[in-house]
């Protein structure tokens, strides 16, 4: 017991250590008849290459056995293999990190490993690396990240040496009997197989077919011309720190993707918050395709995962207690653009509430009034923020998708002017694709829901799980990897957290964005059309 005090830090693994080893009356797992087991040598293979999954091999330390020479010893060796595979599928299936360490905006259901159903699943299985890999996550484009990480980073896993330069290297198929493919040979062409991940034959000096379509490969995802020849700007472009950039975001993607619930459901929908696009997803293929806008870095987009429970047809609009605050209360109380009167309500249709009932506006004093104990609601019209559809799934955050009176947003490529919720590209095409796949509606149907012009419920039968991402990095259908800029400065919190160095990634000028929010705010001066436009534009969800 008190071995394993000193060596099992995690008080549940140290209780399922304690527990799975008394069940074998002590009998070590990894060693029999003085030598390392089949499942032993799974074990330690997996923990030695957890880098190809992006995770740290050094969080996983391997004990010597062949030094352990007495009982004490290889008790103790014992216990430290358990524990570090232990670790490995814990952090394997849950990361690293907490996401609660990179931003409190980010809120995913927890899902711990249970060390004692990986201790009997480990013993029992006839393949234990197979086993832990299973801890990984199972998504496919984990899987393609994976791969990519595997590309970018050769077969090293630590600095990448540098391909000295030379001259140009080609590789020149055979055209017939008489004329034989030529490979030319150069000394660094070792060098340039362990770059791109080329184990076989990893000493040849040969510049063969595999070497230079690898070449064009990398040329292809570096968008330089696709020819397979190793020239100077090839070489400049595969020593590039940038290439070092590339690993470590791919990593910090990887490492978002254990956070994920491990089913992302049959049909689904995805906001990708640094893509500004949403998709739908049905087994594992998009279907469809829209723009988006996100939160302002001042108010971003929450990342989580809920269902989709109901559609909204023309919808009202509650005013969130942010807006409560920051933008009716100083017109309301005086002093602020528009003078003490309440104009701005009469203008925009906005009713007050108070616990349920209805109130007049003009009795209140809003010098001392609680504005936060009010409701103020605008109904369905062509002046509504969240325009004529509102897609409900409810969560912590309020947060939902909607459509909106400022389209000319959808023109921009950065595509950041919400308080936080999802604004969506023709709305209605996309109500109609969940519409017809949950109830068999037609796009007429949405159409003449949308034309009555009254505030509708339509719930849905079949929840649809919605995904709001913040990755970062992915990988398009072509295999290539499509990488956003860093707009909320979530990839640099994390890489410096996994990489123990300060880790900056790029990132948009959001200072335009946030700017043009501020100047759509002088628009309270102005008319009707401008105080719509100031409240969709930057103060709407």
């Amino acid at each position: 017991a008190k071995q394993l005090d000193r060596r099992i830090e995690n008080a549940g693994d140290r209780q399922a250590i304690e527990s799975f080893y008394a069940g074998r009356n002590y009998a070590p797992l990894w060693i029999r008849d003085g030598e390392l087991t089949a499942r032993a040598k799974d074990v330690i293979a997996r923990l030695k290459g957890a880098a190809d999954e992006g995770l740290d091999a050094a969080d996983y330390p391997v004990p010597d056995f062949a030094a352990a020479t007495t009982p004490e010893a290889l008790a103790e060796a014992e216990l430290k293999l358990t524990a570090s595979m232990l670790d490995y599928a814990r952090q394997a299936q849950s990361g690293r990190m907490h996401w609660s360490q990179v931003s409190a905006d980010i809120l995913y259901p927890d899902h711990p490993t249970d060390p004692s159903e990986v201790l009997a699943n480990v013993t029992t299985a006839k393949d234990a690396s197979a086993v832990l890999d299973s801890y990984n996550p199972p998504q496919k484009l984990y899987r393609e990240l994976k791969a990519k990480l595997a590309e970018l980073r050769g077969q090293g896993d630590g600095p990448v040496t540098q391909i000295s330069d030379g001259p140009a290297l080609k590789f020149t198929p055979a055209r017939s009997k008489k004329q034989p493919a030529v490979e030319m040979e150069d000394a660094r062409v070792p060098q340039l197989r362990a770059k791109l991940g080329i184990t076989e034959n990893a000493d040849d000096t040969h510049y063969d077919a595999r070497v230079a379509g690898a070449v064009r490969k990398f040329q292809e995802g570096a968008e330089l011309k696709p020819t397979g020849i190793l020239d100077d700007k090839t070489v400049k472009a595969i020593n590039s720190p940038k290439r070092d950039r590339q690993i470590d975001t791919v990593i910090v993607n990887m490492e978002r993707w254990r956070w994920m619930p491990a089913e992302l459901g049959s049909y689904h929908v995805e906001d990708n918050i640094p893509e500004f696009i949403g998709r739908v997803v049905k087994n594992g293929k998009t279907v469809y395709a829209t723009k988006v806008v996100v939160g302002l870095p001042k108010y971003a987009t929450p990342i989580f995962s809920a269902d989709m429970r109901s559609i909204v047809f023309n919808p009202e609009w509650v005013v969130p207690e942010t807006i409560k605050l920051e933008d009716l209360q100083p017109a309301l109380r005086g002093g602020g653009f528009l003078g003490a009167d309440t104009s701005i309500l009469r203008d925009h249709e906005l009713t007050v509430s108070y616990q349920g009932k209805p109130v007049d506006a003009g009795t209140v004093d809003w010098s001392h009034a609680n504005i936060l104990q009010y409701t103020f609601t605008q109904p369905p019209g062509p002046d509504n923020v969240l325009g004529t559809l509102k897609f409900n799934f409810p969560n912590k955050h309020a947060i939902y998708m909607h459509d909106t009176i400022q389209p000319e947003v959808f023109d921009e490529t950065v595509r950041m002017a919400s308080h936080g919720c999802i604004r969506v590209y023709e709305p209605a095409r996309l109500a109609a694709l969940l519409l017809a796949e949950d109830k068999g509606w037609s796009a007429q149907q949405v159409k003449d829901m949308l034309a009555k012009g009254n505030n509708s419920v339509v719930s849905l039968r079949h929840k649809v799980p919605v995904h709001v991402t913040y990755f970062t990095a992915t990988v398009d259908e072509k295999g290539k990897v499509q990488a956003f800029a860093d707009i909320y400065g979530l990839d640099s919190k994390m890489g410096s957290a996994l990489f123990g160095k300060a880790t900056k990634f790029d990132a948009v000028a959001t200072e335009e964005a946030a700017a043009s929010g501020g100047r759509k705010r002088s628009a309270w001066n102005s008319g009707r059309g401008g105080l719509t436009d100031a409240i969709s534009g930057l103060f709407g969800n």
